[in-house]
């Protein structure tokens, strides 16, 4: 285990892991874990550890991947100025990683049943995680996730659900028997329609009649019964020009994480914990989803947002608060001797 935690953070940094090359960040992972003790498997890309202790298991989840792509590194290396660390995937969620086993390490001999699960794939839905996800809940006392708190510091007992759809539009250059069908100028007056339309793409030159075009869109809802509403809107699409041919492909969807009664215990006793430490906290609700989106759909209870405190996540501006780090390990590490449930 390095000096510190900033130390561990720097090192789990400088393994590059953007999704479909997480390998080198799992081997890291799974060698730590297995030093505290676990009993440590390779699900596919994932990693699971189980670790022994009293009652039924509390449940820790992190993912390996990041959205930056090899090489961000070297263009942005790891820096600290002042209070603040930054580099790729610092905040969300190589902080997080570091204070779970700093927790571990800390809580070990007086703590609860434990598993841990970090996923490869969180940033692109947790798509080939979700059966693994399955199974390390059946049973589960409860799961605390280790995505990043809000800038101020607050976990998270709630997240919006979303969907992701690809929008396809299907024209034609035209021939000497055909008029033009221009996909652009068709999927331009579908997106008008909608909203969070995150990305647009078609056509090949300016002078040339774009057969095909996509949009990338993304739907959210904090409650579970907004999502049908939303979702038909989308699914309805149909096409402004009858000549052309809309199409509407689910990518992924994670229901919403509403705040439950098993989450208010947990950040009650959350509070507690913190106010022994020597510190507050507060909670709050995230337009985002994690994976504890699609734990909470199954009954444990979830509270999110035990990472380090920073903010900028997806963002060249990502950054962690290094005074927080050992407050969170702290505040984490008596979650797992004392959770409340």
């Amino acid at each position: 285990m390095p000096a510190t935690l900033i130390d561990l953070v720097r090192e789990l940094v400088e393994i590059e892991s953007p999704t479909g090359e997480t390998a080198a960040l799992a081997d890291r992972l799974e060698g730590e874990l297995n030093g505290l003790g676990g009993q440590v498997r390779r699900l596919g890309e994932h990693v699971r550890a189980d670790f022994d202790g009293r009652g039924a298991p509390l449940l820790v989840i992190g993912h390996l991947d990041t959205v930056w792509e090899l090489g961000t590194l070297a263009r942005r290396p790891f820096r600290i100025e002042g209070e603040r660390a930054y580099g790729p995937g610092i905040c969300d969620m190589k902080a997080g990683l570091a204070i779970a086993l700093e927790a571990i390490r800390r809580s070990d001999g007086d703590r609860r049943a434990l598993r841990v699960f970090l996923a490869a794939d969180e940033e692109d839905g947790s798509v080939t995680a979700r059966q693994e996800l399955a199974e390390a809940a059946r049973g589960a006392a409860a799961a605390f996730v280790l995505e990043p708190a809000t800038p101020e510091g607050a976990v998270k007992t709630s997240r919006s659900g979303l969907a992701r759809y690809r929008l396809e539009v299907h024209g034609s250059s035209g021939d000497a028997d055909t008029r033009a069908l221009n996909a652009v100028e068709e999927i331009a007056r579908q997106i008008v329609e909608l909203v969070n339309v995150g990305k647009i793409d078609g056509g090949t030159r300016a002078n040339v009649v774009p057969e095909r075009a996509e949009a990338l869109l993304d739907v959210r809802a904090m409650r579970t019964a907004e999502m049908p509403t939303l979702e038909s809107a989308v699914l309805a699409r149909v096409p402004h020009d009858p000549a052309t041919r809309v199409a509407i492909v689910e990518w992924y969807s994670r229901p919403p994480l509403e705040r439950s009664a098993g989450a208010a215990r947990l950040f009650a006793q959350a509070q507690a914990h913190a106010r022994a430490l020597g510190f507050e906290v507060a909670e709050a609700a995230s337009a985002g989803g994690s994976d504890g989106n699609v734990v909470g759909a199954y009954g444990v209870p979830v509270l999110d947002g035990l990472g380090a405190v920073g903010g900028g996540a997806h963002a060249p501006s990502e950054y962690v608060l290094v005074g927080s780090l050992e407050p969170r390990a702290q505040l984490l590490a008596a979650l797992l001797r004392d959770p409340g449930v």
